[in-house]
């Protein structure tokens, strides 16, 4: 299995499932338009880099975006480490990463990058996964990620999409906020904001199958907003955004 997850070579595998289904490529524009209005807030002067960029279609949306990834999918701007990125101190205005920072086996390296990298008033935006109420037991007994809620920050990776730690955004974020501020005063949490309680389950993410059509989009899209609004911790997923520092 971690081969095949690990391969490259599964680019136009990937890509079709994006693209083909309704709810996922909705989701993944959801996802871009959050990118855009992040990237208005920051500095005019500086790169923009989505870390992570797989087979997704960000640069539809910001055409100036600097596509990378670790591993050598095609279409590419740049093959990157996230824990060392090739950019001079203060390069970057904006870093953007989705469904990623869990598949990061050394945050706290990528995170003094990004302190480094960024402009004063430079953001990350990290769009990952969240163990509420909903996501948690997803994630626990369904999901095939690797979830260890009472780990630390690190974790031996088996490769770039099969090693992973689905409770990590969560770790540093939210139980270790407070070590987050001492390591990274450079750094401030703009937001830690859950959302998608569902539709990304039900879309069946990158696998083949869907159990949310496109005639059912609407209904579960209203549905999600809903409980996202009265119940935060309904959220499966959540946007942390980050802010440099003057």
């Amino acid at each position: 299995m971690s081969v095949d997850l690990d391969d490259p070579g599964r680019y136009q595998e990937l890509r079709g499932r994006i693209r083909g289904k309704h709810s996922l490529d909705a989701l993944y524009r959801e996802v871009y338009a959050r990118y855009a209005a992040c990237v208005s807030q920051c500095p005019r002067q500086g790169g923009v880099l989505e870390i992570g960029s797989g087979a997704g279609f960000a640069r539809e949306v910001l055409p100036d975006l600097i596509a990378s990834d670790l591993l050598p999918y095609a279409g590419l701007d740049l093959v990157l480490d996230a824990r060392r990125l090739p950019f001079a101190t203060g390069a970057l205005r904006a870093i953007l990463m989705f469904n990623v920072f869990h598949h990061i086996p050394d945050v706290g390296a990528m995170l003094a990058e990004c302190e480094r990298v960024l402009r004063p008033g430079g953001r990350v935006l990290i769009v990952d996964e969240h163990p509420g109420v909903i996501g948690g037991p997803v994630l626990r007994f369904i999901h095939h990620e690797p979830y260890q809620p009472d780990a630390g920050w690190t974790f031996e990776s088996t490769g770039p999409l099969s090693g992973a730690n689905g409770a990590l955004c969560w770790i540093v974020f939210r139980r270790d906020r407070a070590e987050f501020e001492r390591r990274f005063p450079g750094l401030s949490i703009a937001r830690y904001q859950p959302h998608t309680p569902l539709r990304y389950w039900l879309s069946g993410g990158l696998k083949s199958w869907t159990l949310l059509p496109r005639a059912l989009w609407g209904a579960a899209t209203a549905l999600d907003r809903g409980l996202a609004a009265a119940w935060p911790d309904t959220g499966s997923f959540v946007d942390v955004e980050l802010v440099r520092r003057d």
